[in-house]
């Protein structure tokens, strides 16, 4: 079994964001990783629905939206109908968790809680019965190539056993500072999926970086 890749197309080069997208999935990335923030929840701008209606016809990779805005039950209907697979929500970005997720629910798509470095895993367990993919930020968020923070494999490895026991299916996912060997780390901890933006796309042969993500994951 080998971990899922989710490029981000943060890293990407935007003026042939089309061929990027291609070399990831022609190179056997499962997820596409589309970070919206909106310069509140964190200090950087980027990407609205339309990048997501724009690349829906282009990839058959699922496209994985991660929210990193205030009040995130605002964007959750325009970024579901211009065609996200799976949208997650920051705990920390909205008063209610719940209903957001069930907003997310209710486009009959793939709804994601995600947490922030600071914010304890117990914080989630009486949301984690209705997700199907908890995201584990393993830096701050808001900004590209930053260094993976060890002590996340703690929080990896909690909600892994949160999942054995109560038989839950959602994956465990990952972001930031994502390589062959913090990749290894979080998968050996329970990860089933690594966003991995600046380490694929850092124009020094993507195809080969995804290859070496799923290599140190293989049982």
């Amino acid at each position: 079994m080998t971990i899922k890749v989710a490029p981000s197309i943060l890293a990407a080069d935007y003026l042939n964001l089309e061929r990027d997208v291609r070399t990831v999935e022609e190179a056997g990335a499962e997820l596409l990783h589309i970070d919206v923030m909106d310069g509140l929840f964190v200090p950087s701008i980027a990407y609205g629905p339309n990048w997501v209606k724009a690349l829906r016809p282009k990839t058959k990779m699922i496209l994985d939206v991660h929210l990193m805005a205030v009040n995130p039950e605002r964007y959750i209907d325009e970024f579901a109908q211009a065609g996200a697979d799976i949208i997650g929500v920051h705990y920390e970005a909205t008063n209610h968790i719940h209903r957001a997720l069930q907003q997310i629910k209710g486009h009959g798509i793939k709804a994601e809680v995600v947490i922030n470095p600071g914010t304890a895993v117990s914080l989630i367990e009486p949301v984690l019965h209705m997700v199907d993919q908890v995201l584990v930020m393993t830096v701050n968020p808001g900004f590209g190539g930053q260094k993976f923070l060890p002590e996340m494999i703690a929080k990896i490895a909690t909600l892994a056993k949160i999942k054995a026991e109560k038989g839950y299916d959602f994956d465990i996912e990952i972001d930031g500072g994502a390589n062959d060997e913090t990749t290894k780390l979080a998968y050996e901890a329970g990860a089933t999926v690594a966003v991995a933006g600046s380490y694929v796309y850092d124009k020094v042969d993507p195809v080969a970086k995804i290859a070496r993500l799923k290599a140190v994951t293989t049982d």
